[in-house]
């Protein structure tokens, strides 16, 4: 199953009142395992970048300037998104502002039917705890400590590996692929079974036998004859 994690930074908290969209970055995960494809993009609000907003996430009005605008990306960000399901920390946010970009170029919001929120997740899991992403980081032992300021692609990483265990831990990663629907199902270790069949560029050897000879146990029985007090003569 495929799925997109992926964070936003912002001008502000609500893009009703005029608060833009500057930042987007998006993380593929193909069974809960990362496949190394990532979408990134900074975009320039056409607006101010308040103080408050700046000091999260460390975005200037003067740096988005020179970015492009969210309609000249919105093709490839949308071909990222696919038809996948979405997972962002408090997602509701990030698809408030997500949704509101797409409709100002007048294109058709995301269902949030796509919408996984992984603090309602963790809410089921953890009740009475924090769950900011730096809390569930430390909770899972997730090195965070070149998070210095707020950025939408590295705070999508975090959440990758933060969204792996909260819905099971990393061992659900050994299987990285469904079988193809004509593999057949193995029940039991066989003879036939291809872990125990030759190698064909390997000579195929009888299995040794488990039991020792009447000539080996003659022989072992000689050796422990010529050690002095040997235990195992009492």
């Amino acid at each position: 199953m495929r799925e997109v994690i992926f964070d936003t930074e912002t001008t502000g908290l609500d893009p009703k009142t005029g608060d833009r969209m500057v930042e987007i970055g998006c993380i593929e995960m193909v069974g809960r395992v990362e496949t190394g494809r990532t979408f990134h993009a900074y975009f320039n609000p056409d607006r101010d970048m308040p103080v408050e907003a700046e000091r999260v996430h460390g975005l200037s009005a003067a740096f988005l300037a020179t970015k492009p605008r969210f309609a000249e990306l919105v093709d490839e960000l949308l071909e990222f998104l696919g038809d996948s399901n979405l997972v962002a920390h408090n997602a509701g946010f990030d698809f408030g502002f997500l949704n509101n970009e797409l409709e100002l170029v007048g294109r058709t919001p995301i269902s949030m039917d796509r919408m996984v929120d992984t603090v309602a997740i963790a809410r089921k899991r953890h009740p009475g705890a924090k769950l900011s992403l730096d809390a569930l980081c430390t909770r899972y032992g997730i090195d965070r400590s070149h998070r210095v300021k707020h950025g939408a692609l590295l705070d999508a990483e975090l959440l990758a590996q933060v969204y792996v265990e909260l819905t099971g831990g990393r061992q659900i990663g050994l299987g990285l692929a469904d079988a193809p629907a004509d593999t057949p199902a193995i029940t039991a270790l066989t003879p036939n079974a291809p872990w125990h069949r030759p190698s064909a560029d390997k000579p195929r050897r009888e299995p040794r036998p488990h039991v020792a000879s009447p000539e080996e146990l003659e022989r072992h029985a000689a050796f422990i004859a010529e050690i002095k007090g040997a235990i195992w003569a009492s």
